[in-house]
Protein backbone atom coordinates (compact mmCIF):
# COMPACT_ATOMS: atom_id res chain seq x y z
CA UNK A 1 0.00 0.00 0.00
CA UNK A 2 1.42 3.35 -0.76
CA UNK A 3 1.40 6.03 1.80
CA UNK A 4 -1.16 8.23 0.73
CA UNK A 5 -3.38 5.17 0.84
CA UNK A 6 -3.95 5.48 4.39
CA UNK A 7 -5.40 8.93 4.43
CA UNK A 8 -8.44 7.93 3.37
CA UNK A 9 -8.40 5.60 6.90
CA UNK A 10 -9.00 9.24 8.42
CA UNK A 11 -11.60 10.18 6.19
CA UNK A 12 -13.67 7.08 6.73
CA UNK A 13 -13.43 7.52 10.31
CA UNK A 14 -14.35 10.88 10.72
CA UNK A 15 -16.90 10.17 8.18
CA UNK A 16 -18.60 8.15 10.56
CA UNK A 17 -21.15 10.67 12.13
CA UNK A 18 -22.55 13.52 10.89
CA UNK A 19 -22.91 15.71 14.09
CA UNK A 20 -25.48 17.84 12.24
CA UNK A 21 -27.74 15.51 11.52
CA UNK A 22 -27.51 13.35 14.62
CA UNK A 23 -26.30 10.07 13.16
CA UNK A 24 -23.65 7.98 13.92
CA UNK A 25 -22.88 4.74 12.75
CA UNK A 26 -20.12 3.77 15.05
CA UNK A 27 -21.76 1.90 17.63
CA UNK A 28 -20.97 -1.56 16.97
CA UNK A 29 -17.73 -3.92 16.95
CA UNK A 30 -19.35 -4.70 13.10
CA UNK A 31 -19.50 -0.84 12.39
CA UNK A 32 -15.78 -0.89 13.82
CA UNK A 33 -14.46 -3.97 11.74
CA UNK A 34 -16.07 -2.66 8.67
CA UNK A 35 -13.80 0.51 8.13
CA UNK A 36 -10.83 -1.34 8.27
CA UNK A 37 -12.09 -2.01 4.52
CA UNK A 38 -9.84 -5.18 2.58
CA UNK A 39 -7.62 -4.99 5.97
CA UNK A 40 -9.09 -7.80 7.44
CA UNK A 41 -6.44 -9.50 10.10
CA UNK A 42 -6.68 -5.95 11.20
CA UNK A 43 -9.80 -5.65 11.89
CA UNK A 44 -10.24 -9.04 13.93
CA UNK A 45 -8.42 -7.60 16.84
CA UNK A 46 -11.56 -5.41 17.42
CA UNK A 47 -13.94 -5.94 20.34
CA UNK A 48 -16.44 -4.08 21.82
CA UNK A 49 -14.32 -1.76 23.94
CA UNK A 50 -12.97 -0.25 21.06
CA UNK A 51 -16.60 1.23 19.96
CA UNK A 52 -15.68 3.65 22.72
CA UNK A 53 -11.82 4.33 21.67
CA UNK A 54 -12.51 4.88 18.14
CA UNK A 55 -15.31 7.30 18.89
CA UNK A 56 -12.48 9.28 21.10
CA UNK A 57 -9.86 9.22 17.93
CA UNK A 58 -12.35 10.08 15.87
CA UNK A 59 -12.96 13.41 17.48
CA UNK A 60 -9.69 14.05 17.40
CA UNK A 61 -9.11 13.53 14.20
CA UNK A 62 -12.32 15.50 12.93
CA UNK A 63 -10.70 18.29 15.29
CA UNK A 64 -7.52 18.64 12.58
CA UNK A 65 -10.28 19.04 9.90
CA UNK A 66 -12.02 21.61 11.12
CA UNK A 67 -8.76 23.35 12.04
CA UNK A 68 -7.61 23.04 8.47
CA UNK A 69 -11.24 24.13 7.38
CA UNK A 70 -11.02 27.60 9.45
CA UNK A 71 -7.66 28.58 8.29
CA UNK A 72 -5.54 27.61 11.52
CA UNK A 73 -3.05 25.87 9.80
CA UNK A 74 -0.48 25.72 13.33
CA UNK A 75 -3.69 24.25 15.59
CA UNK A 76 -3.82 21.62 12.45
CA UNK A 77 -0.64 20.47 12.70
CA UNK A 78 -0.11 20.35 16.31
CA UNK A 79 -3.38 18.68 16.75
CA UNK A 80 -1.77 15.79 14.73
CA UNK A 81 1.53 15.99 15.86
CA UNK A 82 -0.15 14.86 19.63
CA UNK A 83 -1.89 11.83 17.62
CA UNK A 84 1.04 10.65 15.94
CA UNK A 85 3.09 10.70 18.88
CA UNK A 86 -0.18 8.99 20.91
CA UNK A 87 0.23 6.06 18.00
CA UNK A 88 3.57 5.54 16.35
CA UNK A 89 4.11 3.35 13.02
CA UNK A 90 7.52 1.49 12.10
CA UNK A 91 7.47 2.00 7.83
CA UNK A 92 8.92 -0.72 6.05
CA UNK A 93 9.18 -2.03 2.77
CA UNK A 94 6.50 -4.25 1.31
CA UNK A 95 5.92 -6.03 -2.08
CA UNK A 96 3.90 -8.91 -1.17
CA UNK A 97 0.64 -9.91 -2.97
CA UNK A 98 2.14 -7.68 -6.07
CA UNK A 99 4.25 -8.56 -9.18
CA UNK A 100 5.73 -7.00 -12.41
CA UNK A 101 5.79 -8.20 -15.44
CA UNK A 102 9.18 -9.91 -14.66
CA UNK A 103 7.40 -11.66 -11.81
CA UNK A 104 9.39 -9.26 -9.04
CA UNK A 105 7.79 -7.40 -6.07
CA UNK A 106 6.60 -3.88 -6.97
CA UNK A 107 8.29 -2.59 -3.71
CA UNK A 108 6.30 -0.07 -1.94
CA UNK A 109 6.41 1.49 1.82
CA UNK A 110 4.24 0.03 3.96
CA UNK A 111 3.25 0.87 7.66
CA UNK A 112 3.70 -1.66 10.22
CA UNK A 113 1.95 -0.56 13.49
CA UNK A 114 2.37 -2.45 16.79
CA UNK A 115 -1.18 -1.74 18.30
CA UNK A 116 -2.17 -2.80 22.08
CA UNK A 117 -5.58 -2.84 20.65
CA UNK A 118 -7.73 -2.42 17.30
CA UNK A 119 -8.11 1.70 17.73
CA UNK A 120 -4.17 1.97 18.39
CA UNK A 121 -4.01 0.22 15.23
CA UNK A 122 -6.43 1.93 13.15
CA UNK A 123 -5.11 5.61 15.09
CA UNK A 124 -1.89 4.76 13.57
CA UNK A 125 -2.02 4.35 10.25
CA UNK A 126 -5.08 7.10 9.76
CA UNK A 127 -3.02 9.65 11.36
CA UNK A 128 0.12 8.92 9.81
CA UNK A 129 -1.65 8.89 6.23
CA UNK A 130 -3.48 12.25 6.84
CA UNK A 131 -0.06 13.27 7.77
CA UNK A 132 1.61 12.36 4.83
CA UNK A 133 -1.54 14.06 3.11
CA UNK A 134 -1.15 17.45 5.02
CA UNK A 135 2.92 17.75 4.22
CA UNK A 136 3.00 16.34 0.56
CA UNK A 137 0.10 18.65 -0.69
CA UNK A 138 -0.50 21.30 2.12
CA UNK A 139 -3.06 21.86 4.69
CA UNK A 140 -5.84 23.39 2.98
CA UNK A 141 -6.17 19.99 1.43
CA UNK A 142 -7.74 19.09 3.93
CA UNK A 143 -11.87 20.02 4.32
CA UNK A 144 -15.15 19.67 5.37
CA UNK A 145 -18.17 19.80 2.86
CA UNK A 146 -19.42 23.29 2.35
CA UNK A 147 -23.16 21.61 1.28
CA UNK A 148 -25.18 22.42 5.04
CA UNK A 149 -25.50 19.72 7.29
CA UNK A 150 -23.75 17.47 5.59
CA UNK A 151 -19.95 18.82 6.82
CA UNK A 152 -17.89 15.27 5.79
CA UNK A 153 -14.62 15.22 6.00
CA UNK A 154 -12.67 15.16 2.62
CA UNK A 155 -8.96 15.87 0.95
CA UNK A 156 -8.80 17.83 -2.27
CA UNK A 157 -6.81 16.32 -4.42
CA UNK A 158 -8.09 18.60 -7.59
CA UNK A 159 -5.29 20.17 -9.37
CA UNK A 160 -6.55 23.83 -8.89
CA UNK A 161 -7.21 23.31 -4.93
CA UNK A 162 -11.34 23.54 -6.21
CA UNK A 163 -13.24 20.68 -4.11
CA UNK A 164 -15.48 22.83 -1.85
CA UNK A 165 -17.95 19.13 -1.35
CA UNK A 166 -17.49 15.92 0.08
CA UNK A 167 -19.59 14.20 -2.99
CA UNK A 168 -21.17 15.13 -6.47
CA UNK A 169 -24.64 14.34 -4.60
CA UNK A 170 -23.48 16.93 -2.07
CA UNK A 171 -22.29 19.53 -4.86
CA UNK A 172 -25.03 19.04 -6.96
CA UNK A 173 -28.11 19.93 -3.83
CA UNK A 174 -25.95 22.52 -2.98
CA UNK A 175 -25.96 24.16 -6.78
CA UNK A 176 -29.50 23.62 -6.89
CA UNK A 177 -30.29 24.87 -3.54
CA UNK A 178 -27.87 28.41 -4.71
CA UNK A 179 -29.66 28.44 -7.57
CA UNK A 180 -33.23 28.74 -6.06
CA UNK A 181 -31.78 31.09 -3.84
CA UNK A 182 -30.92 33.47 -6.88
CA UNK A 183 -34.32 32.60 -8.72
CA UNK A 184 -36.22 33.70 -5.15
CA UNK A 185 -34.11 36.73 -5.42
CA UNK A 186 -34.64 37.77 -8.64
CA UNK A 187 -38.80 37.49 -8.28
CA UNK A 188 -38.23 39.68 -5.27
CA UNK A 189 -36.62 41.94 -6.72
CA UNK A 190 -38.89 42.21 -10.06
CA UNK A 191 -41.73 42.38 -7.32
CA UNK A 192 -40.64 44.81 -5.78
CA UNK A 193 -39.53 47.00 -8.85
CA UNK A 194 -43.40 46.14 -10.01
CA UNK A 195 -44.67 47.91 -6.65
CA UNK A 196 -42.56 50.86 -6.98
CA UNK A 197 -43.56 51.66 -10.62
CA UNK A 198 -47.52 51.23 -9.33
CA UNK A 199 -46.64 53.45 -6.35
CA UNK A 200 -45.33 55.78 -8.78
CA UNK A 201 -48.04 55.45 -11.08
CA UNK A 202 -50.67 56.33 -8.30
CA UNK A 203 -48.70 59.32 -7.38
CA UNK A 204 -48.52 60.67 -11.05
CA UNK A 205 -52.15 60.15 -11.26
CA UNK A 206 -53.03 61.52 -8.19
CA UNK A 207 -51.02 64.61 -8.38
CA UNK A 208 -53.05 65.21 -11.94
CA UNK A 209 -56.28 65.32 -10.14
Amino acid sequence: MELAYYSDYAVRLVNSEEPARGKDVLTSVEAVRDLFGVNQSAARRATDADVTRFRSVRARLRAVFEAADEGDETRAVDLLNALLLEFPVSPQISGHDHRGDDGRPLWHMHLADHPSNATAGYAAIAAMGLAFHLTEYGVDRLGLCEAAPCRNAYLDTSTNRSRRYCSDRCATRANVAAYRARKRLEADRSASTGRAAENAQRATASGER
